[in-house]
């Protein structure tokens, strides 16, 4: 699935510009504790969470997630932009809580 559809299904804000939304997201996960995510990684795979710090960013970079998504309307910081612009991650925002997002995605076939 394309970032952009991930975008225009969650009514999604995009933060990072420089990011390319058209790669193609093969899977996602959906956690607010980093020690889950470091402990199966997913290649090219979007990462739905609340948290919203630095840590999550180096988290992706270290899992290869391509994409972040911060729920019930959480926005990063402009240093977590600059970060993830860097490190060529996109970052985008949703009103929907976790469990929505999840099954919204679920539905169109991308989590498992």
């Amino acid at each position: 699935m394309k970032l952009s559809e991930i975008a225009d299904i969650l009514s999604a804000e995009i933060h990072t510009k420089e990011v390319d939304l058209n790669i193609n997201i093969e899977c996602g996960r959906a956690s607010d504790l980093l020690s889950d995510v470091l402990r199966n990684p997913m290649e090219n795979s979007v990462l739905l969470t609340g948290l919203v710090n630095v840590q999550v960013i180096r988290t992706a970079e270290l899992m290869d997630i391509r994409a972040i998504v911060f729920v019930r309307d959480k926005k990063p910081s402009e240093e977590m932009i600059a970060l993830a612009n860097a490190s060529n991650i996109a970052l985008l925002s949703t009103k929907y809580r976790l469990y929505r997002c999840c099954g919204l995605l679920y539905s169109h076939g991308l989590l498992d």
